[in-house]
């Protein structure tokens, strides 16, 4: 696998993808709601791939949860950038991550795929994530995210 590394543009939050797939292959994806169409996301994810989130020292993140309620946007409380969005599944956290973020690689953002997820269920959201979205690989923010 190869390792990408990213962050806020504060570096607070930082974010380290690995993934088999080459950065040609990656799923770009837009879902059209009004918080990525605000932030201008682009999402990717790979289920056999793995994501690390660090924290700076005095990190303020901000975790939003809206519509479904269903998953955490990490939100740099410092900058205000967003990273990606985490939700628990009974195989542990899942990731996308706004590839926006992620320095030193070169990535076609004309070849988004734009999707709409309205009038998916919760349910039906979950599983998707599920099976889509990457593995969260570090322990102490998965620990974190727990009630």
């Amino acid at each position: 696998m190869k390792e990408y590394r990213g962050g806020c543009h504060c570096d607070l939050v930082q974010v380290t993808y690995r993934t088999a797939l080459e950065p040609g292959r990656w799923p770009l994806r837009h879902d059209g709601c009004s918080f990525c169409r605000k932030h201008g996301v682009v999402a990717t994810s790979d289920p056999n791939g793995e994501v690390v989130f660090a924290f700076g020292n005095g990190m303020r993140e901000r975790r939003y949860r809206f519509g479904t309620r269903t998953a955490d946007f990490l939100i740099c409380g410092e900058c205000g950038v967003f990273v990606a969005a985490v939700m628990e599944t009974a195989g542990g956290a899942r990731a996308v991550i706004n590839a926006r973020v992620l320095s030193g690689v070169t990535l076609d953002f004309g070849s988004v795929t734009v999707m709409s997820l309205e009038g998916e269920s919760a349910e039906e959201r979950q599983m998707r994530r599920s099976r889509n979205w990457t593995p969260v690989r570090d322990l102490t923010y998965r620990a974190a995210l727990m009630p």
